[in-house]
């Protein structure tokens, strides 16, 4: 756990651009230079409200690269959050898509362009490379990651930065109540709630979001399904038969279609639901069902404004408790322990900072000048003393091996939270239901566990055979 008054660092994806931007692909060279091109990159703002620029940081990168490639002109478009995935998932399917697109948005992977070819050759703005592949942390990018790669196999995305969420707290609204440390067990969390609510404050700010709802849920299952890792372990990070250090999307798929990964049976996945139906019925914002992500962190302007004493947000989002008058620090999620549930594993809470970030893709409409032009930018990124300015400025953990992160994060970046879970808790939503909150019924009281369980179960077995026929997987199990 860490404490900090100010700190400049960037916003959390559950920033709500403001306002619907429209956008084509890019298609020609600038007429007045001849030989010049340009190239759109196109993604929801990470960092601010503004929804004409992803700020200065951005900016001043951008212009870096076009100095060093005065022959290539770099736009951005900023799409409003809740709205990004769905236009940029409908251009990829128009095959109207910009030239660099955010990769969370749904897609299949012969709707962008494999990378492969390019991250084995040398990065042009890395002195020294042979391959571009090198240039970056092989836990989180490479080989042996097992999150690099879609479902198909290949490296699709590079990521400009990693990602972890926890979170932050009013340090002074702890000491208020009574709350001399930042609770380290599930029961713990669950009564500092109580004292928090006794004091007059919202214990934990929470929203409607998808985002909210998995910040409390991914900590509790991986926790929770830790202990199934040896079964579920059978394939290598590239999707052959083996192991990983992590259990992948294919290990996941053949778990659930298999059976041996069962929501309405697997009793670890209604412990799960459970429990985080504690956290919010016991900590959350009153109304939270109504309250729509507008912020930087979870529950909108509460924790911001005082009235909330705790809420999740990541480590983009800590510039927004800059003018702050109180005290302010970051922790893990809680632990479960045996006298929290009879399923634990004693396994600390982890998370893991992973490429799920800013990360950028290139859609296969993407060609000749344009295609160059687009690795180019990639490639520059990729280079440490390009981005570092853009790191330190962003709030940025780098995904690349000689680049340090921004000052300020350690409070999310030691002990078991920083270390990735064995067993991560997947989400395994199909695509059609790509970002929404899926388990607000439950939460609600509005539907039964049992139903809730059922809604999932047929959710994770639709999403496995999406990744079985986007992977082109031809065993058994992956047919219907």
């Amino acid at each position: 756990m860490s404490t900090t008054r100010s700190l400049r660092l960037g916003v959390l994806l559950t920033v709500a651009a403001l306002g619907a931007v429209g956008l084509s692909a890019c298609t020609g060279a600038d007429e007045a230079s001849g030989d010049a091109v340009t190239i759109t990159l196109a993604g929801p703002n990470q960092w601010s409200s503004d929804p004409s620029s992803f700020g200065p940081e951005w900016e001043e990168l951008i212009a870096a690269f076009e100095e060093a490639e005065p022959n290539i002109q770099v736009e951005t478009v900023v799409l409003p959050l809740a709205e990004f995935a769905t236009t940029l998932s409908t251009q990829l399917s128009a095959g109207t898509a910009p030239e660099l697109i955010f990769n969370q948005a749904p897609h299949t992977p012969d709707q962008v362009v494999a990378l492969d070819g390019y991250l084995e050759q040398p990065n042009p703005y890395v002195e020294g490379n042979e391959q571009w592949v090198d240039v970056f942390k092989p836990d989180y990018f490479g080989p042996t990651a097992t999150n690099a790669r879609n479902a198909a196999g290949n490296y699709e995305f590079i990521p400009f930065n990693l990602f972890i969420s926890g979170l932050y707290f009013n340090a002074d609204a702890f000491a208020e109540a009574g709350v001399d440390e930042p609770p380290a067990t599930f029961g713990e969390f669950i009564e500092a709630c109580g004292d928090l609510k006794d004091a007059g404050y919202v214990p934990l700010a929470l929203d409607n979001s998808y985002g909210a709802q998995n910040s409390v849920y991914a900590p509790i299952r991986s926790q929770l399904q830790d202990r199934y890792f040896d079964e579920w372990n059978v394939f290598a990070p590239d999707g052959t038969p083996g192991t990983s250090a992590q259990i992948g999307a294919k290990g996941f798929a053949h778990a659930v279609l298999t059976g041996a990964l069962d929501a309405t049976s697997t009793p670890e996945i209604a412990e799960t639901m459970r429990l985080m139906k504690t956290v919010f019925d016991e900590c959350g914002t009153p109304n939270w069902s109504g309250v729509t992500s507008t912020g930087a962190f979870t529950g909108g302007e509460d924790l911001v404004g005082g009235e909330a004493a705790m809420a999740f947000g990541s480590n983009f989002a800590a510039s927004n408790l800059a003018d702050v008058d109180w005290e302010y620090g970051t922790m893990p999620f809680p632990t479960i322990t045996k006298d929290d549930s009879p399923l634990s594993t004693d396994r600390e809470a982890q998370s893991g900072a992973n490429v799920g970030g800013t990360s950028y893709m290139i859609p296969a409409t993407t060609e000749a000048e344009q295609l160059d032009a687009a690795v180019k930018f990639l490639q520059f990124v990729s280079a440490p003393e390009r981005v570092q300015p853009w790191l330190d400025g962003t709030g940025g953990i780098p995904a690349l091996a000689d680049a340090t992160p921004a000052p300020g994060l350690e409070g999310l970046m030691t002990g078991s939270w920083f270390e990735a879970p064995r067993v991560p808790a997947r989400a395994l939503i199909p695509k059609a239901l790509a970002g929404q909150a899926v388990y607000t019924g439950y939460l609600t009281g509005s539907k039964s566990l049992e139903d809730q369980l059922a809604e999932l179960q047929s959710s994770w077995v639709e999403n496995s055979f999406e990744l079985a026929e986007d992977g082109g997987w031809t065993e058994d199990w992956a047919t219907r």
